[in-house]
């Protein structure tokens, strides 16, 4: 009874490592720069300027039309 001695070579690498890596790589940085984009979309987009003409200020400004109560004549 013989036993063999030979071990599976365990530091055996895959066939292409430097093309997987670049694969990941390229899939992390297109994954960050989606986030980012999407980050800059949600919370910094332009967002529609008001309307500042003095047309538009003094009709925000005015007092309010009240109707008189009943007490009151």
């Amino acid at each position: 009874m013989s036993i063999s001695s030979v071990e599976p070579d365990r530091h055996a690498l895959p066939a292409r490592p430097l093309r997987r890596l670049t694969f990941e790589l390229f899939g992390v940085i297109a994954l960050k720069i989606a986030v980012l984009m999407l980050i800059w979309w949600l919370l910094f987009a332009p967002q529609p300027k008001p309307d500042v003409s003095p047309e538009a200020i003094a009709h925000r400004l005015a007092p309010t039309s009240q109707t008189p109560s009943a007490g009151h004549p």
